[in-house]
Formats: structure tokens, sequence, C-alpha cells
């Protein structure tokens, strides 16, 4: 109960991986029919190193951003779900290794939601970090150009998302440790836990008294410190998990 009186409602704070969007058919990276597993010559599109110095990847890589699901992608009932526990008046922070934007288009208050891995939804230049949609970027590529430059200063362009071989924001990293912390309820869903920093957050929040859960469908190094393991279909276990949270 808080100083005035009234009742205060657990923090819930949500880890949300590649499994959250495949039922928007998007596809995971490291599942059994994950994108890595099928083609791994795919992941250098996304290495920095290999992205500056290679214009063929980069060539590759705006080509696979011309064709990305996620462009069409929607919002199933997991990410709506969250939204739903949001307003019905539930303290919820969603820490999100995604970079659909899924998240925002259910209708989650852009505040709420820290994307620690950065957003495709944007391009970044590498030379002076001018930022611009992904859309126009794309429309240049459908327009014949096959690796656009920067229209500020001609340099290299990247989509907003944090490559292999980048470092995570410092300050993003900071907000989300503080958030684990404080959490009441931390739940890991759809991610492997096995990419840091970011799924140590699942750890911290154990440590510092959270409940956790881990929905996902695949075992992860976390799932002997959760208090509930859920291993059924995101898309039907994750509502009705929340729906719970919220009663």
């Amino acid at each position: 109960m808080s100083s005035n009186g009234t009742v205060r409602r657990p923090l819930v704070a949500v880890l949300s991986g590649a499994g959250i969007s495949t039922d928007s058919g998007i596809p995971d990276y490291r599942g059994p029919n994950g994108l890595w597993r099928r083609d791994p010559q795919a992941e250098k599109l996304v290495t920095y190193d290999f992205y500056m110095a290679d214009p063929e990847v980069r060539r590759r890589a705006w080509r696979m951003r011309l064709d990305s699901p996620a462009r069409r992608a929607r919002p199933n009932d997991a990410h709506r779900a969250i939204t739903e526990l949001e307003r019905s008046g539930v303290p919820v922070r969603v820490l999100t290794q995604n970079v659909d934007g899924l998240h925002q288009l259910a209708g989650l208050p852009a505040r709420k939601v820290l994307e620690l891995h950065g957003t495709a939804r944007s391009t970044v230049c590498t030379g002076c970090h001018a930022r611009s949609p992904m859309e126009d970027a794309l429309a240049r590529v459908e327009a014949g150009e096959e690796d656009p430059p920067c229209l500020v200063c001609g340099g290299i362009l990247k989509s907003a998302t944090v490559m292999f071989g980048q470092r995570l924001d410092p300050a993003v990293m900071g907000e989300a440790l503080a958030i684990a912390k404080a959490s009441d309820v931390f739940v890991a869903v759809g991610t492997s836990l096995r990419v840091q920093p970011a799924a140590s957050l699942a750890g911290i929040a154990a440590e510092y008294g959270a409940r956790l859960v881990v929905v996902n469908a695949e075992p992860t190094p976390y799932d002997e410190l959760a208090d509930d393991v859920v291993r059924e279909p995101i898309g039907t276990a994750l509502p009705a998990l929340l729906k719970r949270l919220a009663a």
C-alpha cells in the first residue's frame, strides 16, 4: 500500500524476443527453423564489420530489408495482450530485443517500450548520424539504388538497429537495468536468453526479488532461476498469463 492509502499494483516488466513475433509472420533467428540455421551467411548482413567493409553485403542487406516480412507484419494476440494489461491499469514496461516496432503498433505507448537493439523502422547514417524513415530508403532501393547513401553527407546508411559487433546504447541499457531491478514480475517471452547483455536482465530481476516467468518453446539458461516456465504456444499462453496478472 502506498503512502496515500492506495494499493500499489505490481510493476510488470516484459522482456520480449523474436518468438513473440513469429505469429506475425516474422521468423526467429535461433529456433529450430530460425533464420541463422537456415542461412548462416545471412548473419553477415547484420554484422557491422562485414556491412561496412563490403558493398555487396550492403546490397544484399538492402534486398533483405526490401523483402522482409516485417514490413507487412501486424501485431498478434501476444502483443495485444501486453497492451490490454497496460490499459487495465497495471504498470507495464516492455524491454524488447525485437526491432519490428510491433509493440507500438499494438497500441503500447512508445515511452513504455525500450528497444534494446534499436529499430528497423528507421535508418541512421554511419557518418553524420542523421536518421530518417526506413520506408524512404526502401523507396530509393525500389527505384534502383542498390546501396542508397545518406542524403545529408553521402555516408553509408544502415538500419537503426544494433548490429552484431556494435555495443548497446549505455543509456538504454541503464534504464533497462533499473526497470529489471524495480520489477515485481519479470516475464521473459519468446527469447532464448542467450544474447547478452539483454539476457542478463532476467537474472538481475530474479536477484532483486521479482517473480521470474519464462515463456519460451525451447529451454533457456535462466529456466532454473524461474518461478514458472511455460512451454505452450506464446499466442495463447501469454494472453492467459497476463489476464491472471490483471485480475
